[in-house]
């Protein structure tokens, strides 16, 4: 397996397990790095931050999940686009970045979220 295929298997196995399986300590201790550098606005630098957010989102949304539908990975980054499901019908295509040190582990992450609109101009989806 190369290393651009484990890559992508570890930021996939990442999130499932952070989001869906609500485990973001677990997450962390699995798969970051010495360091996590955090670009979500919402979400607070470094590790700490990251499990106190997902673990308070875990609790406030049972039931939310995410669908990998689609994964790149080109030198030390990765690129998810995700279809995330919330409760109250509320629906999010999803764009989430991450870069991995030389260990293969996440060491920064960038997203960008986009609710899933009721009207389209066209008849494409969003996946």
């Amino acid at each position: 397996m190369s290393d651009l295929d484990k890559n992508k298997q570890n930021v996939a196995a990442f999130y499932e397990m952070m989001f869906n399986d609500c485990k973001p300590r677990e997450a962390i201790e699995t798969y970051a790095g010495a360091e996590y550098i955090q670009h979500n606005p919402h979400v607070g630098d470094g590790k700490e931050a990251f499990i106190a957010y997902f673990e308070k989102m875990a609790a406030e949304f049972p039931g939310k999940r995410v669908e990998i539908k689609r994964a790149f990975a080109e030198g030390d980054h990765v690129i998810l686009h995700c279809h995330q499901i919330w409760p109250d019908d509320l629906e999010y295509a999803g764009i989430d970045i991450f870069r991995l040190d030389e260990n293969g582990k996440i060491v920064e992450h960038w997203d960008v979220l986009q609710e899933l609109p009721d009207v389209s101009a066209n008849d494409n989806s969003m996946f």
